[in-house]
């Protein structure tokens, strides 16, 4: 069923229109070559994933700060696969993920579609808690910057999601009211309920299928939000 009265599209970047797993994957392959580690790349992320979200949780919390979760995920996961490595090569691969990791572009499927579908009828934007000199760079490689009015992320805000402040943040540079407003992301933590306690409606991009509560709306491929808006 249609959304009526909707103006303003708030998309998430990560794990919602810009594919992390994949482009982060493809990072780790190419770095480890680089650096000259003999690490089984399948066998790294598969340790390395549920480490770096426990790691964005704290910093979502404002309990670690950038410079500790960039190389603490990757100081945790070494250990944890039982792999020798300085805290020297950790650093340079934690700098040398994030200048890598914006070069590669996957996107989900249906991302240039949908955006297509709603720019014409919608003012887009992002709400992101991603790092500032990141994300506008993954946006311009994968050749979505052009479909969006703003882009905030937590950095310029000086808060991350779920806090209302990024979101009322967004709405005041989108020139935007609440009620007129949706917000489209992979967290239910960060993205839905953050917008859903600020006024906005929201949408679950639940690709991962987790468990959400009923009075949720979700889709799990991005063509489904046609259903929605």
């Amino acid at each position: 069923m249609k959304i009526k009265d909707i103006k303003h599209v708030f998309f998430d970047l990560d794990h919602t229109l810009w594919d992390f797993d994949r482009n982060s994957a493809l990072t780790f392959h190419k770095l480890f070559e680089i650096h000259n580690l003999n690490i089984n790349s399948t066998q790294f992320l598969s340790v390395y994933e549920p480490i770096n979200l426990s790691y964005w949780k704290l910093y979502r919390e404002e309990k670690i700060d950038k410079p500790n979760l960039r190389y603490k995920r990757l100081k945790d996961t070494f250990d944890a696969i039982e792999f020798e490595v300085s805290d020297n090569t950790i650093n340079q691969l934690s700098e040398d993920y994030i200048t890598y990791l914006t070069t590669f572009n996957n996107l989900f499927e249906g991302t240039f579609d949908i955006l297509n579908h709603l720019k014409g009828q919608y003012q887009l934007h992002i709400i992101t808690n991603g790092f500032d000199e990141a994300q506008q760079k993954k946006m311009d490689n994968a050749k979505i910057s052009q479909y969006f009015e703003t882009i905030t992320n937590s950095e310029i805000a000086g808060v991350k999601k779920p806090n209302p402040i990024i979101f009322e943040y967004a709405l005041k540079v989108a020139n935007a009211k609440p009620h007129e407003s949706i917000m489209i992301g992979d967290s239910i933590e960060a993205d839905i309920m953050g917008a859903l306690d600020v006024g906005f409606d929201a949408i679950l991009f639940n690709y991962h299928k987790v468990k959400a509560e009923a009075h949720i709306k979700q889709v799990s491929s991005l063509l489904d939000l046609k259903m929605y808006l």
